[in-house]
């Protein structure tokens, strides 16, 4: 359904240094081309803790790290495989395929199109009565399932426009429109540079990713409290790469690696002075 606005943002080079998106156009544009004889899309919202995984020394991450599991994609593919496999059951002799978050398919076009949530302002998939931390999974199948009509689902955000204004970096350069290479979730995992000093200082005390546009929002019902589920950021500079792999290596902290992190971590620290007390 947004294929050609997704088009004209990569041409506009709104991706930074994420080559890869660009890759497998027509596959994105049909996902009968990603999986052959592809009849139905399954899309499923998956939702993960509003609470906000930190360290015991005041930082934070963001939610959907969920530190202390093992990385979402690996989760939602194995409770993707039972739904498959019960399609697979029920229709003997068709294919399916589960896709989460790494495949080349326009993931919040087809929950949108499902009609189980809206694309809010900060690009979300917002659920009603539930918000937008979550993550999304899709089941194709080549069997063609019956299914409801469903209406695409009605804005909500009305004249809100609380996640523009609170974004540190004017990655939200309107409404619906996000500059990747500002965001602070890429700049934090996907860039593979330095994070630098003003950067850092907008970044706050949170060194991996960033929900300020989904704090803000009033249908997030509000800031649920911080959780320790880090260990103390000198911990964390004191890993090594096998220690690292060991606590973190099956966790979202595998994709950016340890360096990348301990990166984040000093520019935090360097930018709240941490690092400069007489006490270190």
């Amino acid at each position: 359904m947004f294929f050609d606005q997704f088009r004209a943002w990569i041409a506009g080079g709104k991706h930074g240094e994420m080559a890869w998106i660009e890759r497998h156009m027509p596959l994105r544009e049909d996902p009968a081309r990603l999986f052959e004889d592809c009849r139905t899309v399954i899309t499923l919202a998956f939702p993960y803790s509003p609470n906000k995984p930190s360290t015991p020394d005041g930082f934070s991450v963001a939610r959907y790290a969920e530190p202390n599991r093992i990385d979402y994609h690996r989760r939602l593919r194995e409770l993707g495989k039972i739904l498959a496999g019960t399609i697979k059951e029920q229709y003997p002799g068709t294919k399916t395929r589960v896709c989460v978050d790494s495949a080349p398919i326009l993931e919040r076009s087809f929950a949108y199109s499902s009609g189980i949530g809206f694309i809010g302002k900060n690009n979300m998939l917002i659920v009603p009565g539930h918000g937008s931390y979550l993550f999304l999974l899709e089941v194709l199948s080549t069997a063609l399932l019956p299914y409801p009509k469903t209406e695409v689902m009605k804005n909500g955000c009305g004249s809100c426009r609380l996640c523009l204004d609170a974004c540190p970096t004017g990655a939200l350069e309107g409404p619906f429109t996000l500059n990747a290479a500002k965001c602070l979730s890429y700049l934090t995992i996907e860039h593979r540079g330095v994070v630098d000093g003003e950067t850092a200082r907008k970044m706050g005390d949170c060194f991996f990713g960033c929900d300020i546009c989904q704090e803000v929002c009033p249908l997030n019902k509000g800031v649920a409290p911080n959780r320790t589920l880090l260990p103390h950021t000198d911990k964390i500079l004191e890993m090594d790469d096998m220690t690292f792999k060991e606590v973190f290596g099956r966790t979202a902290f595998a994709r950016p690696g340890l360096e990348k992190i301990k990166g984040n971590i000093k520019a935090v620290r360097g930018s709240l002075n941490i690092d400069k007390r007489p006490d270190r």
